[in-house]
């Protein structure tokens, strides 16, 4: 493998072109483990940021790519369609809350949430336009969303990621200002019970939202877990009193469920551990366990046909990519997985395992929190990691675990055996103890 070549002309994510991080070469990958070109195997403990949640190589997953493609790889979705598209959002609109009816297919998770902004928008210019033409009704063009939050990489999905706390922060200046209110404090579920809820955790949300309303297109937020902005872990009842606000102001709710959906929080959706529909849902990363790029964004009937009542008649928006049969053939197939319901005792077993090693983590000074919750575990510390120093630890120690400033996480295929969670946590109390590990 030419490493020369790709250190010196391919950008990798997150990194920098004058003093790039070391890469890893990978040869291939099976089940639960990543194959580097120099024999080494790593148990991979971020499904690949979090996507293959059915492990990599899967007989079934490959065998739909297969077929799929001696059919068809590609085809354009404006006035065509096709079965894998068909199929797909019939298996879709069979796991999502029952609210939820009309299925729009994107290239990747920010861009389903771009979609659901602009969905939101275009909702309500078409809803009020009659008011804004006799009155001074303003223009419904701000979303409200939480601290903490983190919602994609491209344009608008940045403006509604925490601006003062997420890795997005040097373009604050550039991006349209939307409204943010206190996250709430972390909640840790013991025992398969969640703490007694504090309302005054909900008040900040509250004034936002009373002062706000009549400006807001939609609420966003992460249910129950916030990703990439800190892995940070809320109690349920919030998700509850968030609804019953946007009920009550008449605000659309978007919920993005592309890291948390198909399991990872130990229901099929984690709006379920809350018991609440929103209006608009945001699937992705797992939907094809890895395999390809591809999201969606789905809406009740009330949305889907304000959208399409307002001047344009349609919404406006078509990805060259958008359904692509290839992918909708994986797609179902992974779904056609999870309908066996084998994740659920596998979430639960990797969350037993995070529920009795985590905590002994706490023994070490460097550690500030441990929070775990289905298939997702965090070991939050006091100083941020030296990345390409713990990189190599976790190499060194057989695992694959990507940290990220002072969060050293691990969110594993649902297929890993107890003996591989088991490995990771050993890995990540090693590397507490290696002071290169950290920064100075």
């Amino acid at each position: 493998m030419d490493i020369q070549f790709d250190r010196h002309h391919i950008w990798h994510p997150y990194t920098s072109t004058i003093n790039p991080l070391p890469c890893y070469p990978v040869s291939h990958a099976n089940g639960v483990m990543i194959h580097l070109e120099d024999g080494q195997q790593l148990i991979d403990g971020m499904s690949s940021w979090w996507s293959a949640i059915h492990g990599y190589n899967h007989p079934k997953l490959n065998q739909a790519a297969h077929q799929q493609i001696d059919k068809m790889s590609h085809i354009m979705f404006g006035g065509l369609t096709h079965d894998p598209a068909i199929a797909l959002c019939k298996n879709i609109l069979d796991l999502v809350p029952s609210n939820l009816e009309h299925v729009f297919l994107a290239d990747s998770g920010s861009v389903s949430v771009e979609v659901a902004l602009k969905m939101a928008l275009q909702y309500w210019y078409g809803k009020e336009a009659k008011q804004r033409a006799t009155s001074n009704t303003p223009l419904r063009s701000k979303f409200l969303t939480l601290e903490h939050g983190y919602h994609g990489d491209t344009f608008a999905a940045m403006s509604v990621t925490d601006p003062n706390n997420s890795m997005h922060q040097m373009y604050k200046g550039f991006l349209p200002e939307h409204i943010f209110a206190q996250s709430p404090p972390h909640a840790q579920r013991q025992d398969g019970k969640w703490p007694e809820f504090d309302r005054n955790d909900v008040i900040d949300f509250e004034q936002k939202i009373i002062q706000h309303h009549q400006q807001l297109a939609a609420v966003i937020l992460e249910p129950i877990v916030q990703g990439a902005g800190g892995m940070r872990i809320y109690h349920p009842q919030f998700l509850q009193a968030v609804r019953r606000l946007c009920d009550h102001y008449d605000v659309l709710l978007i919920v993005d469920e592309i890291a948390t959906g198909f399991g990872r929080t130990g229901k099929l959706f984690a709006c379920e551990h809350a018991q609440i529909q929103p209006d608009i849902l945001c699937i992705g990363k797992a939907l094809t366990s890895g395999y390809m790029t591809l999201a969606a964004t789905i809406t009740s009937n009330k949305v889907a046909d304000g959208v399409c009542s307002s001047d344009a008649g349609c919404f406006m928006h078509g990805p060259t990519f958008m359904a692509n049969p290839l992918a909708c053939a994986v797609a179902t197939a992974s779904l056609d997985l999870i309908k066996t319901g084998a994740w659920q005792q596998q979430v639960l077993g990797i969350e037993h395992i995070f529920e009795q090693k985590l905590p002994e983590l706490m023994q070490n000074d460097k550690v500030k929190f441990v929070r775990w919750l289905g298939a997702i575990g965090v070991v939050e510390t006091h100083i941020a990691v030296n990345l390409e120093n713990i990189q190599a630890h976790f190499v060194k120690h057989g695992v694959w675990i990507r940290p990220f400033g002072k969060l050293i996480y691990i969110m594993p295929p649902y297929i890993s055996a107890a003996d591989h969670i088991v490995q990771l946590i050993q890995a990540i109390e090693s590397a507490l103890c290696d002071d290169a590990c950290f920064q100075k």
